[in-house]
């Protein structure tokens, strides 16, 4: 909380309206420039993870419960400074859509969103803290979002079919792009089976648009059981990222591009009306993000849950012993402390993975080392590092010497609170 409230103070207008991007406790100096939407996204994540904290603690503290609450809503509220409205054609349909652009404007409503502006992951990531939210609070209008964003994301499932009648698949990363990455697939599976898990039980139905597996053009429309809707599609995207995404050393590759012809987005008409057509990529590209491996692994004991098979389960297992071998360098700084990459995102990207990993505990208590090495690094970077009640990107290594070059990302302040609440809300569980 402390974390949290820090960050609020150094990166956020007083109003909560807005969040800058970069804070230098030394200097004092907070940069100009507005943090993108998903950067936006860590703070409301950090608020979550605290309330899910508190509601978990033995002696409840009702008011600051209370306060949290009141300033999810302010903050999903200020979001709408990302929010804009454009018209896209898909592989299935034209519709108009409200989403949220990746820059903030200075009147709610009225970002630009079309083509590249709107990437698919940023809706992903607010789909899921939307979810989380829903769950602490029970405010249906929450639930109403995520489900709105949800028909958004899945409207870009690549649903044309190849020469056997199946589904190419895949998500791109925006409406604006043909290469499907792993960021803008894996972070959808959980919430999916979230979906389906509140929607269990129940006859809700929702509409689902498909083309025809046998002349392959035809688009068509079905109604369908939210529940199985939405665990199909969490079924699909797991699949469709491993088939295409996981590589020799066990973890997921950032993205499959090797664009043919080229990777410019193409459309085909088909009885009159326009649709988006299909792009061939080729090959998997790019770095192994520690994110990308987490929102697997988490998707993956979601779907054990879910289906009770046991191949997620397995799968699981190999996925967080596989990204621990990789991604975590022993006695590389600090002794008896495990290094995780810290360049670039990678201190918000790092707590994807530990997530994924809390997620499996209940099933795999080997992965309880991997748990408390993220948590021996934040205690470690708190008891000789903690500057104005703030830490630095470098957990073991400290501030730089030069204190002009000490701006912090306000999106790893809140991922630093997620991180000592999650290891908080492990600990309890193991009780």
């Amino acid at each position: 909380m402390e974390l949290l409230d820090n960050a609020l103070r150094y990166y956020f207008s007083q109003d909560y309206s807005t969040m800058y991007r970069f804070y230098n406790p030394f200097t004092q100096e907070r940069s100009r420039e507005k943090a993108s939407v998903w950067m936006y996204t860590s703070a409301i994540e950090a608020v979550n993870s605290i309330l899910k904290s508190l509601h978990q603690s033995s002696s409840q503290d009702l008011e600051t419960i209370k306060k949290y609450k009141n300033l999810l809503e302010k903050l999903y509220d200020n979001a709408d400074y990302y929010l804009g409205t454009f018209e896209l054609t898909s592989f299935t349909q034209t519709n108009t859509w409200s989403v949220y652009a990746v820059d903030r404007v200075n009147e709610k409503g009225k970002a630009r969103v079309s083509g590249i502006y709107n990437v698919y992951d940023d809706q992903m990531w607010l789909i899921r803290e939307l979810l989380d939210s829903y769950h602490l609070t029970k405010n249906e209008t929450y639930l109403q979002k995520a489900e709105y964003l949800t028909s958004y994301v899945l409207d870009g499932w690549d649903a044309t079919r190849d020469e056997n009648g199946k589904e190419y698949g895949g998500i791109p990363w925006g409406p604006g792009y043909v290469t499907k990455h792993a960021c803008s697939n894996g972070p959808m599976i959980s919430p999916l089976v979230w979906l389906h898990e509140i929607y269990k039980g129940k006859k809700d139905k929702v509409f689902e648009r498909y083309i025809d597996t046998k002349d392959r053009k035809t688009r068509k429309t079905r109604s369908i059981n939210k529940k199985d809707y939405y665990l199909a599609y969490a079924v699909k995207i797991y699949e469709w990222q491993k088939k295409y995404l996981l590589n020799d050393n066990g973890v997921y590759t950032d993205m499959m591009g090797g664009c043919d012809p080229n990777c410019s987005i193409v459309y085909e008409e088909i009885n009159g009306e326009k649709f988006r057509a299909h792009t061939a990529l080729n090959k998997p590209i790019g770095k192994n993000f520690t994110y990308n491996s987490g929102t697997m692994l988490s998707g993956a004991v979601d779907l054990y849950r879910a289906t009770k098979k046991k191949v997620y389960l397995e799968e699981a297992k190999n996925l967080a012993k596989a990204s621990f071998e990789h991604f975590a360098k022993p006695n590389l700084q600090v002794q008896n402390h495990y290094t995780f990459p810290h360049e670039g995102f990678s201190n918000w990207f790092n707590i994807v993975l530990l997530r994924g990993y809390i997620d499996l505990a209940p099933f795999d208590n080997s992965v309880t080392p991997y748990i408390e090495a993220f948590h021996k690094n934040i205690a470690y970077s708190h008891v000789n590092f903690n500057y104005k009640g703030l830490l630095p990107s470098d957990l073991l290594g400290g501030w730089n010497k030069d204190e002009a070059k000490n701006q912090v990302e306000g999106m790893f302040m809140f991922s630093f609170a997620t991180q000592w609440a999650l290891c908080d809300q492990f600990k309890k569980n193991k009780k």
